[in-house]
């Protein structure tokens, strides 16, 4: 009977270590910025051998990233149609193969296919720093790096899911100073963080058109030099190096930014 009795306790402590044990990057981030959620859009990072059974990037998600505008476009009453307010959806298909990171093809100079490899050791853009992560920690200590304060927030899109119309509600300024870092679209979890010098952060409040709100990171690259020209001329009739250009950031990735509401954050 004893023995009955340990072996229950064995099995419920056991599944109580199961249920709060955290992963080393959970940890590490929790010691940074303690009571503070991982963002979803990081989750990737906490994979097991970081390998997925399939690319993160799926079709329908591919349109929050494929969607280019003016800057004069963010004020609120703006209609986005994403994917097809111009036609880049079908441009940036076209311009990239089946193993090409998805959301670099404006960046992009080189449009062959392109490894992992290829991608994270080929030359930046103009204007561009980049850096792949493929863990949490890596991604922590380099965005710590840049900015050189842990006095830091990551913020991202939530779009809906099966909502490709919206409404501008609200455009509010985030920051002048961001690193993107977005998962690229590999089997391998690994997510590029590139920092693009004047560039503006937006969060763009949405409203669906079947009512559903929701929150669009959003950048205006005002140096646009190292665009793809091809890319930008067919979906905005400009070139490079001439008017500001901006794309919403798929849920896949997020805008790291100085946080001044964190002063009493513990290190």
């Amino acid at each position: 009977m004893e023995f009955a009795h340990l072996t229950v306790l064995s099995l419920f402590c056991l599944a109580f270590v199961g249920i709060t044990a955290t992963s080393p990057g959970e940890d590490y981030w929790q010691s940074i910025w303690p009571n503070t959620p991982l963002p979803k859009t990081f989750s990737d990072l906490l994979i097991p051998n970081g390998k997925t059974n399939g690319l993160p990037i799926k079709i329908e998600e591919l349109n929050q990233y494929s969607t280019l505008f003016f800057e004069h476009d963010l004020h609120p009453g703006k209609k986005f149609v994403l994917g097809n307010s111009h036609p880049v959806g079908n441009i940036i298909r076209r311009f990239r193969k089946s193993r090409q990171g998805v959301t670099d093809s404006i960046w992009l100079a080189n449009k062959d296919e392109q490894s992992l490899e290829d991608f994270c050791y080929s030359p930046t853009a103009i204007a561009e720093h980049k850096h792949c992560v493929s863990s949490l920690n890596s991604m922590i200590d380099e965005v710590i790096s840049h900015f050189g304060t842990t006095k830091i927030k990551a913020i991202s899109s939530n779009f809906a899911q099966n909502q490709d119309q919206y409404v501008a509600e609200e455009v509010k300024r985030i920051s002048e100073n961001a690193v993107m870092c977005h998962r690229l679209n590999f089997e391998n979890v690994v997510f590029n963080c590139h920092q693009v010098s004047k560039t503006t952060a937006y969060m763009v409040s949405l409203v669906a058109s079947d009512g559903t709100k929701t929150n669009a990171l959003t950048v205006c690259h005002h140096d646009t030099r190292g665009m793809n020209p091809e890319l930008l001329y067919e979906a905005l009739q400009v070139t490079p190096g001439t008017v500001p250009v901006c794309h919403f950031i798929g849920n896949k990735a997020a805008a790291w930014v100085p946080n001044h509401t964190v002063d009493n954050l513990r290190c």
